[in-house]
């Protein structure tokens, strides 16, 4: 199979949630994955940077790209293995995730449900160990598959060597801009073992009337919850959550909590303990304000928006001064979840 042409002097608007203006030097489509070597290896041969591309919900192009964007369109959903109640299902990183979580939902299987309309494609999903109510990837990870553009080999990771953690792992650290995922493994059940723990997702399924759930119904009500609080990009540029939640160790967060008992907290590995970002930015008033075209969303201060026109600089001022109110009246520090690229 021939890889497609790449096009030079690509608009990547279309190609970034945030539809922020901006260029890449040269866009080059992937459908296969078996085309990554000869791919890579023309672009390490010019001496061009590179950038992997999935859905382009999680990036903030800051300025044009002078090199090549890898723009992952593979496809497929293979099952490997049954073992009893378990599934081993293997899926391309082009897969869109949400397309992907409904697809394992109708074949029956199972443990994806809480993971709903989150936006992107599957190879993206580990790089940040997706997550919300109450599950995480890694709790649904079997390994991952990549192209190693240093050592040019592939690579097969285990779940403990993806070394995830909150909004973290192998591949925004040791394996930054080293590792193009190919393939997600995940472990999955025949049998349904619905999560409803989260307090928003209890009270959505309370509020239809549901007490013993199934996974569509932990499905349906998860897709609701977000539909609600966030803003679909098609309508209005967004990145989803621009800000991670930060955690803080046992003492900080005993400090914090002394002066501020009604701050939403949740325990976090290790003792510390992981508050919730949007309260902080709430709190200093800036849900729903507006700067020219980039603005805080009216339902979720956690969301950032282009409301047309924005730039990047417009942005990301914006997130700094966030940054700065909240440190000021908090003394906490919220750092931006998506990847900021070029500028």
């Amino acid at each position: 199979m021939t890889a497609p042409a790449p096009l030079d002097h690509a608009d990547l608007r279309a190609l970034n949630t945030l539809h922020l203006p901006a260029r890449a030097a040269r866009l080059q489509p992937v459908e296969d994955a078996a085309d990554l070597p000869a791919l890579t290896a023309a672009v390490a041969d010019r001496g061009e940077p590179l950038l992997v591309l999935g859905g382009g919900s999680n990036i903030v192009f800051a300025g044009d790209f002078a090199g090549t964007v890898l723009h992952m369109r593979t496809r497929g959903i293979e099952l490997l293995a049954q073992d009893g109640d378990t599934v081993l299902v293997a899926v391309a990183a082009g897969e869109l995730w949400h397309d992907w979580v409904a697809s394992a939902l109708e074949r029956g299987w199972y443990g994806l449900e809480n993971l709903a309309l989150i936006p992107g494609t599957v190879g993206a999903a580990p790089v940040q160990n997706i997550g919300a109510y109450g599950i995480e990837l890694v709790d649904r990870l079997q390994s991952v598959e990549a192209w190693d553009l240093e050592a040019r080999q592939w690579l097969r990771l285990s779940v403990t060597e993806c070394e995830m953690g909150y909004r973290d792992s192998v591949f925004k650290r040791r394996l930054a801009g080293r590792a193009v995922i190919t393939r997600v493994i995940f472990r999955l059940s025949t049998v349904p073992d619905p999560r409803a723990q989260y307090a928003d997702l209890q009270r959505e399924l309370a509020a239809r009337g549901i007490t013993a759930p199934t996974p569509r119904d932990v499905f349906d009500a998860v897709c609701a919850i977000r539909r609600a609080k966030l803003p679909d990009p098609a309508q209005i540029g967004n990145a989803g959550s621009f800000f991670r939640n930060p955690v803080l160790d046992a003492a900080d967060a005993a400090r914090l909590l002394a002066a501020h008992p009604d701050a939403p907290h949740y325990p976090a590995a290790g003792g510390a303990v992981k508050f919730a970002a949007a309260w902080f930015i709430d709190r200093c008033g800036w849900k729903g304000v507006r700067r020219g075209d980039a603005g805080v969303h009216e339902r979720q201060a956690l969301v950032l928006v282009n409301h047309g026109q924005a730039t990047a600089a417009e942005l990301l001022a914006l997130a700094r001064d966030i940054q700065a109110d909240v440190r000021a009246r908090y003394g906490v520090a919220i750092e931006p979840e998506p990847v900021i690229v070029g500028g």
